[in-house]
């Protein structure tokens, strides 16, 4: 086999493994995210109201997982919180009455993103303002060592520091 052959047929099979490889990846990629209803049973019929219930679960924290939303988590509890959405989007609650019905159960750390008040509002803010105060703390340091500047030596020390060096 000559040199040439050699070179065309490692491009061949480059150049397919790197179609494929493509393919596999925009395939993965363009996927849907994978809910975990194992159960189609758990699924409502009406397919708006699964929509609703669906989009109302991704909302919520599963409180086993604790960074997941009860839609992702496969989790006992989440499969039962999953059926008590549903429960409340099949009686007709509106989302605002389902969100709200799971945070008079379960408290504000059911929802993945908890709304704005002076506790959330200190939590987020608390990394700003150590910042500003090391950073203030750094700034007083800082102008404290640069205003004490040291006396000059006397003649008497400059003499002993001649008989040391």
């Amino acid at each position: 086999m000559k040199l040439s052959e050699f070179c065309l047929r490692i491009q061949k099979f480059f150049g397919s493994f790197f179609q494929k490889r493509t393919f596999f990846l925009l395939v993965f990629l363009s996927a849907p995210p994978a809910f975990a209803i194992s159960d189609p049973r758990e699924m409502l019929p009406n397919p708006q109201q699964e929509a609703r219930a669906e989009a109302i679960g991704s909302q919520l924290r599963c409180l086993v997982c604790q960074n997941e939303s009860i839609e992702e988590s496969d989790a006992d509890l989440a499969r039962d919180l999953r059926a008590k959405v549903r429960e409340q989007v099949k009686a007709g609650r509106s989302d605002a009455e389902v969100v709200a019905w799971m945070v008079a159960r379960y408290g504000s750390f059911v929802r993945l993103r908890p709304p704005l008040t002076a506790a959330t509002f200190l939590l987020y803010a608390t990394p700003v303002l150590a910042l500003l105060v090391g950073g203030f703390a750094a700034w007083v340091g800082r102008s404290r060592q640069a205003a004490h500047v040291p006396a000059p030596l006397t003649e008497a020390e400059r003499a002993r520091l001649a008989e040391l060096s």
